[in-house]
């Protein structure tokens, strides 16, 4: 062991290491909590200033996690936009986007410009631990080389590893400290610091031989989702073709104790990982000669799912008499998943944007999203309308696209002249059209 391994790794030991992490977000928020709940100093670091001032403030900004938890941690835990104090601390978690470009490619400008920040201020002495997802090769390729430039040995002066976040946002049964953690690390030096970093805080931390293995570990999960979803999502034209209810297929099937696991389909995919992460693979396959059909053509089933709705929309309305043009359709949910506020991908925003371009009057009601804020793409200035009966009443079709369960369903199914269900909520009827 070097020097500099034994030092931090009795920093680690006695809970003395400043964390920092880089990206408040649904991932670097509650990581930076639990490592400052855990008894570790946390600096977190954000490009965006008013997320800093919240927290300066106390204020959460994401739903699922509560104001109370940055007031108790508040002597613990800080927030800065100056990339420079990173120079203080012993850990840098980077946990910043990595999205797609218009032509399906990744998106490394988020992790480059986060790391052109750090560079003047990294010190020997540290570990870097990589949690962004991404493709195979990026920590070794894209993080290490600059940091050697400095002049730092990585596993004798410095310590890289990648170790992908696992978030779930708003699931009650699994937490940032009980979700396994994957870790890879440059070198075994690096592996031993970034197990013994996230072990103090996260229960059980599962080593792999390189970071390359733990980057396409986090692809594989999300991949396994993908195709999965793809698969349910293909069935579910199929069954509707044939007269089934594909949910009631899926809950049948879900009967078998062994291998089956259940998936269920959407308007889509949303979330920041499942319909992007598959695409980082696809695109580092081709450097090594492959293809990965399987992988593209899921893709490819999922992003039909909002123009399936819209055509369910079009088939309801056209049963009434009524073109979709000038027709009124209420949303209902613009989240990608229930009870949450993130809109990331959502599949909501391109059934809206659809429908817009096409001249219906829409506007939409989600109790976690009152006013839509601009996205990459979008940027629709509409507040969300409460649901009433009244509501519902004055819609020529209404369409649940997200099952919060704030929804009163009974009200809905109740007041709907025309309901497009495309979460499988409703028994089919003669107000209600499966999508």
């Amino acid at each position: 062991m070097s020097d500099h391994e034994i030092k931090l790794l009795k920093k680690i030991s006695d809970f003395k290491a400043v964390v920092s992490i880089v990206g408040l977000g649904y991932v670097g928020l509650p990581l930076a909590l639990s490592f400052a709940e855990s008894g570790f100093q946390v600096l977190g670091l954000d490009v965006d200033a008013e997320k800093v001032k919240k927290i300066a403030r106390r204020e959460s900004y994401i739903g699922h996690i509560k104001s109370q938890r940055l007031k108790e941690a508040a002597s613990r835990f800080s927030a800065a936009t100056d990339f420079s104090l990173a120079q203080e601390a012993d850990a840098i978690l980077i946990c910043v986007p990595t999205p797609l470009t218009k032509h399906r490619e990744p998106d490394l400008s988020y992790v480059e410009g986060t790391l052109r920040s750090l560079l003047p201020h990294l010190r020997a002495g540290q570990v870097l631990s990589l949690e962004s997802t991404t493709y195979p090769g990026t920590t070794d390729e894209i993080i290490k080389p600059p940091i050697e430039a400095k002049g730092l040995t990585v596993g004798q002066d410095y310590f890289l590893v990648y170790s992908p976040e696992r978030e779930d946002p708003a699931n009650p049964d699994f937490t940032t400290k009980t979700i396994p953690k994957v870790l890879g690390g440059t070198t075994p030096a690096c592996a031993r610091v970034g197990r013994a970093l996230y072990g103090q805080v996260i229960e059980k931390v599962v080593t792999v031989s390189s970071t390359q293995a733990a980057e396409l570990t986090k692809l594989l999960e999300n991949i396994y989702r993908a195709v999965n979803i793809g698969l349910v999502n293909e069935l579910k034209v199929v069954a509707d073709s044939m007269g089934l209810d594909i949910h009631e297929v899926i809950r049948a099937a879900a009967t078998k104790p062994f291998g089956f696991t259940p998936f269920y389909p959407g308007p889509g995919l949303g979330g920041h990982c499942i319909p992007i992460d598959p695409f980082y693979l696809t695109w580092k396959a081709r450097a090594y000669g492959h293809h990965t059909r399987f992988i593209e053509l899921a893709g490819d089933v999922n992003c039909r799912m909002p123009n399936y709705v819209v055509d369910k929309i079009i088939f309801g309305l056209n049963q009434r008499a009524k073109p979709l043009k000038g027709s009124k359709i209420l949303l209902l949910g613009m989240a990608y998943k229930k009870n949450v506020e993130d809109m990331r991908e959502s599949p909501s925003l391109e059934i809206l944007s659809l429908l817009t371009s096409s001249g219906a009057l829409v506007e939409y009601s989600d109790p976690h999203i009152p006013v839509l804020p601009r996205t990459r793409r979008f940027n629709f200035e509409l507040k969300s309308w409460p649901l009433t009966a009244e509501t519902l009443e004055s819609q020529d079709a209404v369409v649940l696209l997200t099952d919060h369960d704030a929804f009163n369903h009974e009200l809905i199914l109740k007041s709907s002249p025309l309901l497009i269900d495309a979460r499988g909520v409703f028994q089919t009827g003669p107000t209600v059209i499966k999508a």
